[in-house]
């Protein structure tokens, strides 16, 4: 691999551990909106500029982790073979959604528990974390409720049927030739377009429209997979995976245009204005009105895509120590964080403190905490092999060994 390729992938880790990072700072925002959402909690201090940047930051950051996803996934079937493929698969996403629910699922019920009876005055701890470890005898009913572990159950599935549909196509050379030369031929002049956001959002607008909300739907509440968040999901991982295969048009697609820009801004404040004529269902131009925020959303949503991966690849393109630890401890952070935010949730909700004090307070200690432990627990473990493919030295022990080399 020569070194721009190197560099390619370096700032996309950086990107990839850029939109795991934001769904903490997402999740640490749910307790500041200013209605009860469903959620955990209800701080005391909350903000309209919350629910903006929840519908921002919601539009694009799983839809970018999947075309990462599929990005990476295409790498590492050609570069590997499809034994060595699947069996990383199964290591670095099935196990850790197994083990990761055995041992969330406890923590995240007694959160919603303590949760609860924050806002109802008084937290009891320890019954509600008994209650939590006693929701492991309710299996299989309400497997998925209350956790966030329903990526990886997505990405094992998504990732099983395009490698399956990759290996029909190559049982007939001839289709095989012809769907390639289809696809290239359409990503090619897609990638070109000054409005290549704008076209691929046109077909996730469709899905979208099959969402049971304006916008995308989390689907945690069953293993029964949702089609429109399977196939909106699904499309993203084919593009990640067309891009790779096609190296060129990542450049091409990701190039900082001024169109995208306008695109951007446009659909947001689009998607601001309209968002509030979902709870109007009698207005006489509701379908009217839900078609043109769906289409804005579904623009807002590529823009933002588009514009993350070509902003990390113009300033990020060489490879640097600290975003490369912090790209390795992404996905440990994303696995471990919802028990500490809501924990920290809680604790601050009746504290007289600015919202966004609180909410920069509670995605600070998350992070920090998170890193801790994966610097001591996970990185120079099985853990972190698990993980990350290989063991390596940890922040702390790296820091020694440099200070003893130095004192010789």
């Amino acid at each position: 691999m020569n070194n721009s390729q190197n560099s390619r992938l370096e700032y996309l880790d950086v990107v990839r551990a850029l939109a795991l990072i934001l769904g903490v700072v997402f999740h640490a925002s749910l307790s500041f909106v200013p209605i009860f959402i469903g959620w955990a909690v209800m701080d005391v201090s909350t903000s309209s500029a919350v629910a903006i940047f929840m519908l921002i930051s919601h539009s694009f950051r799983m839809p970018l982790f999947f075309l990462l996803a599929g990005f990476f996934s295409h790498l590492a079937y050609y570069r590997y073979g499809k034994k060595a493929f699947f069996k990383s698969r199964l290591v670095r996403i099935g196990v850790p959604f197994l083990l990761g629910w055995m041992i969330l699922r406890p923590l995240l019920v007694s959160s919603w528990v303590m949760g609860m009876e924050s806002m109802q005055g008084d937290v009891h701890i320890w019954p509600a974390l008994i209650q939590g470890v006693h929701s492991l005898l309710e299996l299989p009913s309400n497997l998925l409720v209350g956790t966030h572990l329903w990526f990886l159950y997505y990405l094992l599935m998504i990732t099983a049927v395009v490698v399956s549909l990759r290996v029909i196509l190559s049982l007939s050379s001839s289709v095989e030739c012809n769907v390639k030369r289809c696809v290239a031929g359409a990503s090619r002049w897609v990638s070109r377009s000054p409005f290549a956001v704008i076209l691929l959002a046109v077909p996730c607008t469709a899905v979208l429209w099959h969402m049971d909300t304006w916008g995308l739907d989390t689907p945690d509440k069953s293993l029964l997979p949702l089609a429109s968040v399977t196939v909106l999901y699904g499309f993203c991982f084919i593009v990640g995976w067309v891009l790779h295969s096609h190296i060129d048009m990542l450049k091409h697609i990701t190039k900082l245009r001024i169109s995208t820009f306008v695109c951007a801004c446009i659909a947001v404040i689009s998607c601001i204005h309209l968002s509030g004529y979902e709870w109007q269902p009698a207005h006489e131009q509701y379908t009217m009105l839900k078609a043109l925020f769906l289409f804005t959303y579904a623009v807002m949503m590529w823009s933002l895509i588009v514009l993350s991966i070509g902003i990390c690849r113009r300033f990020i393109n060489k490879p640097n120590a600290l975003l490369r630890y912090l790209s390795d401890a992404s996905y440990w952070i994303y696995l471990i964080h919802l028990p500490i935010v809501i924990w920290l949730q809680i604790a601050v909700a009746e504290i007289a403190l600015h919202w966004l004090l609180k909410w920069l307070l509670v995605s600070g200690v998350t992070l920090a905490v998170s890193l801790v432990l994966y610097d001591i627990l996970v990185r120079p473990t099985l853990i972190g092999r698990v993980l990350n493919g290989k063991r390596k030295r940890s922040f702390v022990s790296t820091r020694e060994k440099n200070r003893s080399l130095s004192d010789c």
